[in-house]
């Protein structure tokens, strides 16, 4: 049996869906692979590169910023599974001009992403916001700060249904992410220099993946029964809008990445992070055969 090393660097559906419905599924048994699965979000580059990372935006800033030679072998998605939560009396992204936001660090890839976003929508994230900087987490705080007024808006995650919240605090989305910015985000990814994309471990997670792909797409009850766990918040009925609204229309089937979508995205974060756009999608994104 094969063994590897595989870490989300986010928690929630958006970085540890595909790889659940594998694991819950007995597909990496199939593929005769035993997966060790880390929380690496708190890792360094130097032991996060030495296995395989779901978190493909992290790997194009660490690519585009530190030369480390990351390569994505399977894309779940390009629609970042992120987004902006506000109190009462916001109705849209310009009305956060003056106002508190909890958001990543700009040097993070959702914190990159969202200072993107807000960008596209006119604002400056350094002067036109009041931004308060925090480790993502489970945002569990950030709905405490939105309760009780600390902040007005908190730029979230998917261990939530953002939606249903909305609707049960009284708040409002102000914007999905998906909807304003999209990139190959989450997937498989390798540094050759530690881990060949051939190797015959790095080839069985690929596999495992993409068949749990196919079964979010294919099997729409099994997929929102794993869901809900981690959804714990949320009704059944709330997991299911969630399913069909973010999920479904959106996670690939086969793991391929929009090379024209990719380019895009490689250009618009390296204007962000102030640095050259020194890799190609076809560079970066090399899916491998099945």
């Amino acid at each position: 049996m094969h063994t590897i090393d595989l870490a989300y660097v986010g928690r929630g559906l958006h970085e540890e869906l595909a790889a659940y419905v594998a694991d819950q599924q007995g597909f990496y048994a199939d593929e005769d692979v035993r997966v060790a699965l880390h929380d690496g979000g708190a890792w360094d580059e130097d032991r996060l590169r030495r296995g395989a990372s779901i978190g493909l935006g992290r790997a194009v800033l660490s690519r585009l910023t530190g030369g480390v030679p990351w390569v994505a072998l399977n894309v779940n998605t390009d629609r970042p599974l992120f987004w902006f939560l506000a109190r009462p009396g916001l109705t849209s992204l310009t009305d956060l001009a003056g106002r508190r936001l909890a958001v990543h660090a700009p040097h993070t890839a959702p914190g990159c992403f969202a200072r993107i976003v807000l960008r596209r929508a006119g604002l400056d994230p350094d002067r036109d916001i009041d931004t308060v900087v925090r480790t993502p987490g489970d945002y569990g705080m950030d709905l405490r700060q939105l309760r009780d007024g600390t902040i007005d808006a908190a730029f979230v995650g998917s261990t939530m249904a953002p939606e249903a919240v909305a609707a049960e605090c009284g708040w409002r989305v102000l914007a999905w992410v998906g909807d304003h910015f999209r990139i190959p985000t989450v997937g498989v990814a390798v540094d050759p220099t530690h881990l060949r994309p051939d190797d015959p471990a790095v080839r069985a997670v690929v596999r495992a993946h993409r068949r749990a792909l196919r079964m979010i797409h294919d099997d729409p009850d099994t997929t929102v029964k794993h869901i809900r766990t981690f959804l714990g918040r949320h009704t059944a009925a709330e997991a299911r809008a969630h399913y069909e609204t973010f999920i479904a229309p959106y996670f690939t089937t086969d793991g391929q990445a929009d090379l024209s979508v990719a380019d895009a995205a490689i250009t618009a974060v390296a204007a962000e992070l102030g640095v050259p756009a020194t890799v190609t999608a076809a560079e970066f994104y090399r899916p491998l055969d099945d």
